[in-house]
């Protein structure tokens, strides 16, 4: 099975971190314009209320962000050792696995049906589980949504604050602090979209990031489901044509090898044939050999002669 990309929920969560740390070392390196922009000369808390509620949102969606990450590197974590122990032929693959994990309810659930001989529709379980994981993002996803309006719905109010200034200046032409007021709201309206604008680019990032962790996660569930469990617990027609087909193939590569090894014995056969006929002329050389020596000791110690060999 194809493991790159793994922990790919970690990484991401690690790159969220980096880049917060970033953002807060700019937002700390640029204090004073900050403070100029958001809280000098306020003449109303509008402004301070709007960027307070667009901070919220944006802070409660990340929060989600964060949460679903770590769950998601668990569930890699949890995936990777199930399929460590698939591999190396453990008795107990769920052992050291979360029970309530994505991995482990899918192990059970296969197992489940495979001891009552139902047929398995990979396709619906894959369904059911994208749906359920689709649920756990919505927040998330919501935030992704609203976020941006925010900013619009301040706009908004502040133009209604500068709109109502500039009326009231009309009405009142030595009201000098209309002026001022027309001006903060123009001076909102900028903060509040400015704020809008940043929050949802750091956001909509992350939440992309957060869809592509999920994809990523079910992705590798389902090919692990195929390549490791169907296998291990599928007991339909298919399978069994599949597994009778490995039968086959197995038998077919067992005579093989029967062949090769009949093949092995007849040249064995042949050796030991041509090594006896060579260990008999040997012995007939062998005993031509003994008679000349008994002969020559015969003759040597003038010993009666009793009869050649037959």
């Amino acid at each position: 099975m194809n493991s790159t990309h793994t922990n790919f929920s970690g990484r991401m969560l690690l790159r969220l971190v980096l880049l917060g740390l970033v953002v807060l070392a700019v937002l700390a390196a640029n204090t004073a314009y900050i403070k100029e922009l958001y809280f000098t000369h306020q003449l109303t808390m509008a402004g301070n209320l709007i960027n307070g509620g667009i901070l919220v949102v944006f802070l409660l969606g990340l929060a989600k962000i964060i949460v679903s990450l770590m769950r998601y590197m668990r569930e890699e974590n949890a995936l990777d050792r199930l399929l460590d122990r698939l591999q190396s032929g453990q008795e107990n693959p769920l052992k050291g696995v979360g029970a309530k994990s994505i991995i482990a309810q899918r192990y059970t659930t296969l197992s489940s049906l495979s001891e009552q001989y139902a047929q398995i529709n990979h396709s619906a379980l894959a369904a059911t589980l994208q749906a359920g994981e689709s649920t756990r993002i919505s927040f998330a996803r919501y935030v992704s949504n609203i976020l941006i309006l925010t900013g619009v719905f301040g706009t908004i109010v502040s133009l209604s604050i500068a709109l109502a200034g500039a009326s009231n200046m009309l009405d009142n032409v030595q009201a000098s602090g209309n002026m001022g007021l027309v001006i903060h709201g123009m001076s909102t309206a900028l903060s509040t979209t400015l704020t809008a604008i940043l929050c949802y680019l750091f956001y909509g990032y992350f939440y992309i990031k957060l869809g592509d962790a999920q994809s990523h996660l079910l992705g590798r569930i389902e090919e692990a489901t195929s390549v490791y469990l169907l296998p291990r617990f599928s007991r339909d027609s298919e399978s069994l044509l599949t597994q009778v087909a490995g039968l086959v193939g197995s038998l077919h590569d067992a005579a093989v090898g029967m062949k090769q090894v009949q093949k092995d014995f007849s040249t064995a056969g042949k050796s030991l044939t041509k090594s006896v006929d060579e260990f008999a002329s040997n012995t007939k050389i062998a005993t031509a050999h003994v008679y000349e020596l008994k002969q020559l000791l015969r003759e040597g110690f003038r010993l009666p002669e009793h009869g050649k060999p037959q």
